[in-house]
């Protein structure tokens, strides 16, 4: 059955409010925050919000059914940007009274988001008819392994349920840089989307292009400013608002995903892995791993072994 005949059979009467036991309201100024508890199993329940949304899961498993997206676990750790206006399907296979399922989701004011949009079209190499307007309006966007979205998320819900005196301040710089993370993590989409208007008309795609091409070579700062025809300064500064990262952490991650993949499908030493995917150095091979698995590269072979052995 087609997400769009489930939406018609089901937008009458399986709305989420019929399902929802509990649900904790936070405000501010210039955003809401909700805490949804569903303690009951339940499948294809209609959903829909009348403005831009960011979820995250707090505990529990739902199953997302988004339009032209492949349907997929929502998990602790985990967020999804929603449109406005965006109908979706959403099965809840686990919740039960001893263990609900627990969602937030964020609505931001859209003057807010207009504000933060602009300081990131001003500091960046996106041009404006690329970026997100004030209601977010892209696709559904589901984020499953972005550690800095889901770090402000937590510190938003800590400090919306906080009394603090200076609740609005705070989230006002947090929700901006939500907002940013958020920009950031578009533009990476587009910028690399060989499809998109930016892959082959944006320097920063140029240069992304040319660090997955060439990420075993010696690269520099210096080298990627000339391929993008600017200053060091000015690119390096560029880059990093653009994607929110430097141009060696971004060299460096993609060395580790081929590092990562090396890994998983030979048996080749880990200090050739190392020097096979650009690092001079196998303890930085050792440092760079760690920091950005949370493991060494032994480590990390030992758990694929160990899965493998399981299976």
């Amino acid at each position: 059955m087609s997400l769009d005949s489930t939406l018609h059979n089901h937008i009458n009467y399986r709305k989420i409010e019929t399902l929802v036991e509990n649900r904790t309201i936070y405000s501010a100024e210039f955003a809401e925050m909700t805490i949804y508890e569903t303690h009951k199993k339940a499948n294809q329940v209609y959903l829909e919000f009348d403005c831009p949304i960011i979820a995250s899961m707090i505990s529990g498993r739902k199953i997302m059914h988004l339009k032209n997206k492949a349907t997929f676990d929502f998990l602790p750790g985990e967020s999804v940007v929603l449109p406005a206006k965006k109908k979706m399907i959403i099965d809840f296979p686990d919740a039960t009274l001893d263990s609900p399922t627990r969602c937030m989701a964020l609505g931001i004011d859209s003057q807010k988001i207009q504000e933060t949009i602009d300081v990131y079209q001003n500091a960046t190499e996106i041009e404006e008819s690329f970026t997100l307007s004030s209601n977010l309006n892209l696709s559904p966007l589901h984020l499953n392994n972005n550690t800095q979205v889901q770090h402000l998320l937590e510190r938003l819900l800590q400090t919306f349920s906080s009394g603090h005196k200076s609740k609005d301040a705070l989230l006002d710089v947090m929700i901006k840089e939500l907002i940013l993370r958020l920009l950031q993590t578009n533009a990476r989409g587009a910028l690399l989307d060989e499809n998109s208007y930016l892959f082959d008309n944006n320097r920063m795609a140029f240069v992304l292009k040319y660090i997955r091409e060439y990420y075993k070579d010696d690269i520099t700062v210096e080298d990627l400013a000339d391929k993008a025809c600017m200053s060091k300064s000015y690119f390096y500064k560029s880059f990093k608002n653009t994607l929110g990262e430097t141009p060696m952490e971004y060299l460096n991650s993609e060395r580790l995903k081929q590092a990562k993949k090396l890994i998983r499908t030979t048996s080749s030493k880990l200090s050739e892995i190392a020097f096979s995917t650009g690092f001079n150095s196998s303890s930085y091979f050792v440092t760079q791993f760690k920091k950005q698995e949370g493991m060494t590269p032994s480590q990390f072979r030992k758990s694929i072994l160990d899965q493998f052995r399981r299976n």
